[in-house]
């Protein structure tokens, strides 16, 4: 993978350093639904971000083991088929349960590298039985501790043939550097109450995770950035013919089921807080993308519009949020 570095046009001639952080979106593929081959081409990328001193990296959503492709190329909806069973037996052998030590790895390469990460996975969740599957989002800081795992709250389309409702319980948002630090995968950055969470909670640093495609990008992050006053950035995973890997189950059906080549096309950006492009959308390549952002934007753009600030009329409207992790049952011994 080809590196390329960003760097804010028009800097100051002084500038401090506690307003600088160095983030790198790692535009990869997965070996799809391979978790450890994934896996392997995840820390690859870690320490490629962290060689060009990244502070920050991210991947695409559902990256790890990989997006249910499959469902929209096999007739998905077909109720009780023996190949949709197939398949969603297979994905969740390949899901990540982080309680089991299955981001152990990845959570090393944070703390050896001092690098916080934000990874896209498909968890099987150990508190709801670990048979049914979520679109999670992990936080991982730079001391290599997983301190958020957000299930995404509503499944889009197809997904949900595969995927699970999440909860609030990741609506949170962490400090990194000058910054703090939010994210949400894929059609969520839509939902406008979400959003609104992670700005009551001071974010001004929005990470998107997508399973990759330009048009889904392209308006959205600078809406974002510009709706935030805040750096945007929305990282995209990509998808191939060629990352099918020979033995996936039914591999015929789901490459018989759709254009051959590019399926998923990256288009991953990042956008300052007015708006403009940093890193246009990048698509067709495997790239690990690095720019050194400045705080300093941040506090200019907020002068003349703050969401949860002095723009906001808390007396007017104001948002409940629940952030209780949902289960099935509590037990009291």
């Amino acid at each position: 993978m080809k590196s390329v570095i960003t760097e804010l046009n028009a800097m100051p001639e002084i500038q401090k350093e506690k307003d600088l952080l160095t983030v790198a979106l790692a535009q990869i593929s997965p070996i799809w639904l391979n978790k450890l081959k994934t896996l392997d081409k995840i820390c690859s990328a870690i320490s490629e971000a962290a060689a060009q001193g990244s502070q920050l990296v991210v991947f695409g959503e559902a990256l790890l083991p990989g997006y249910p492709f499959w469902i929209e190329r096999t007739n998905g909806a077909a109720f009780n088929s023996a190949t949709q069973k197939d398949l969603y037996a297979h994905y969740l052998d390949q899901a990540v349960c982080p309680e089991h030590g299955d981001l152990d790895e990845v959570c090393k390469l944070a703390k050896q590298h001092h690098i916080a990460i934000y990874l896209g996975t498909i968890e099987k969740a150990a508190n709801r039985g670990g048979h049914s599957l979520y679109c999670s989002m992990i936080y991982i800081d730079q001391a290599g501790d997983i301190r958020s795992v957000h299930r995404k709250l509503m499944p889009t389309y197809e997904e949900r043939l595969a995927w699970s409702p999440g909860d609030g319980h990741g609506l949170v948002t962490h400090p990194l550097g000058p910054f703090t630090v939010g994210g949400l995968n894929c059609w969520e950055n839509w939902m406008p109450l979400p959003r609104a969470a992670l700005y009551a909670l001071g974010e001004d640093l929005h990470v998107a995770i997508w399973p990759g495609n330009e048009s889904n990008t392209e308006d959205l992050t600078r809406v974002l950035a510009k709706e935030g006053r805040s750096y945007v950035m929305s990282v995209s995973g990509l998808m191939r013919c060629d990352d099918f890997p020979e033995d996936t189950p039914h591999l015929d059906k789901i490459l018989a089921g759709g254009p051959n080549g590019m399926i998923a096309n990256g288009g991953s950006c990042l956008a300052a807080p007015d708006g403009t492009w940093i890193i246009p959308p990048v698509i067709d390549k495997e790239v690990v993308l690095v720019a050194t952002i400045d705080h300093q934007q941040v506090r200019a753009e907020r002068q003349n519009f703050d969401p949860s600030g002095h723009y906001s009329r808390p007396d007017v409207t104001q948002l409940t949020v629940n952030r209780q992790r949902q289960e099935i049952a509590k037990f009291i011994d």
